[in-house]
């Protein structure tokens, strides 16, 4: 008797990742079954921008650009020391050149209505609880309590963990964090302001931390959204030997010396301040083993050099996608599991070595004293300097090159051995 099978892929959670997965493998012919604890729309700590590299992948989902609830983003403001300087995204035509914000209350919304349209099966109220696995070991399904309250099992040969930072699904299946590999904490908080008409993400170099008055071990970011919100926030990495920074209390505190016409003050507050975890650098690797595979936040994909982790989650999604769409034109077994392997070993040919130098970035500067050296006053008067240090921090460059930067960063990154597990 054929074993039961309710989808030919489960997709545990429906972030980014998640959603992006299953609309790539509905749009394929797959019959995809997403799991989601909460329902919609509901919040994410976030700080709510995407660079170029996202935006392209928005486009190929296709995603609708123009709607009224994004704002586009013409490059960054980076302040530091009293001086600032605007870099456009890059123009060369190897990705998009804007950006976008839009709040995750309801971005995530949007990608899971797309799925659900491109003929995703979308259960939302549903806690999986717990994987299921065969004799060897190899996931079978999922247990997950329904929204009525009944306890269901869903069999499928094949899932997917989109189940963000507290990663449960892997974890339950006895698949550990990475320790080597950073880990840092966001917080921001919404505000509402008309002060900002410019078209920047605005990136701080300089925060102090509260109680030290050290360089804060990450930075600060205010991003506009559409309408008159914006959110602001930051991100810190601590150093082990440093300990934890009282991000709270930083925030508060830098808030109240920014510029006083900017209305980010309490009366103009749009909601508490929230935090999160960020899993840094790659965490689970390599990213699918026995009928598991794990995308986004739950595999660790968050950017060291910036924090950035939708980007990654929406590109790995069609990898994963890809990967699948083949595995299962082959039958179970040993050539199926072959083309299973491609997953991780195209996401290690993208990003490999990018994520290699930025987890010894992240540990060796980011984690010890921010990111004040990399924007000194020489690099900030340097059209040039700075416009390496944009694509380098935002994973901007193409390959093949379309320019100068490019192949300088191409080639550095050339010599950078590839990230082992």
């Amino acid at each position: 008797m054929a074993e039961r099978t309710d989808a030919q892929v489960i997709v545990v959670g429906a972030g980014p990742a998640g959603s992006a997965v299953a609309a790539h493998l509905a749009r394929a012919g797959i019959d995809v079954l997403v799991l989601e604890k909460n329902t919609f729309p509901r919040d994410k700590v976030c700080g709510d921008g995407l660079t170029p590299r996202g935006v392209h992948q928005l486009l190929r989902l296709g995603i609708d650009l123009n709607d009224p609830g994004w704002r586009r983003s013409r490059g960054l403001r980076v302040h530091c020391a009293g001086r600032q300087a605007d870099i456009d995204w890059p123009a060369h035509g190897g990705l998009p050149d804007f950006g976008l914000t839009r709040a995750r209350h309801d971005f995530d919304h949007l990608l899971a209505r797309h799925a659900q349209t491109a003929g995703a099966r979308l259960h939302t109220g549903t806690k999986v609880t717990a994987p299921l696995a065969d004799g060897t070991g190899r996931l079978t399904g999922v247990t997950a309590v329904t929204a009525d309250g009944t306890t269901a099992e869903l069999r499928a040969p094949l899932v997917i963990a989109a189940d963000g930072a507290s990663a449960r699904t892997a974890l339950a299946t006895g698949w550990q964090r990475d320790q080597r590999r950073p880990l840092g904490t966001a917080i921001r908080r919404y505000y509402r302001s008309d002060a900002f008409t410019d078209d920047y993400l605005h990136f701080w170099a300089d925060v102090r931390c509260a109680g030290t008055g050290a360089d804060l071990p990450g930075y600060g970011w205010i991003f506009p959204l559409a309408g008159d919100r914006v959110n602001v926030g930051l991100g810190g990495l601590p150093h082990r030997r440093h300990g934890a920074t009282d991000l709270r209390g930083t925030l508060r505190e830098w808030v109240d010396r920014l510029p006083p016409g900017w209305d980010l003050d309490e009366p103009h507050a749009d909601g508490p301040a929230r935090s999160a975890a960020l899993p840094m650098g790659l965490t689970r690797r390599p990213e699918y083993r026995a009928g598991l595979l794990v995308i986004g936040d739950s595999a660790g994909m968050i950017s060291p050099w910036n924090g950035e982790g939708i980007a990654q989650a929406l590109e790995a999604a069609e990898v994963a996608a890809d990967t699948i769409a083949l595995a299962l034109t082959r039958p179970p077994g040993s050539r199926r599991e072959q083309a299973l392997r491609r997953y991780p070993a195209e996401l290690d040919h993208r990003w490999g070595r990018y994520y290699r130098l930025g987890n010894a970035v992240a540990a060796q500067l980011f984690s010890r004293v921010g990111y004040r050296p990399l924007v000194s006053r020489r690099i900030m008067t340097s059209p040039t300097a700075i416009g390496v240090l944009l694509r380098l921090l935002s994973q901007t460059t193409t390959e093949p090159a379309q320019d100068g930067i490019d192949s300088l960063l191409n080639a550095v990154l050339r010599l950078v051995p590839p990230l082992r597990p």
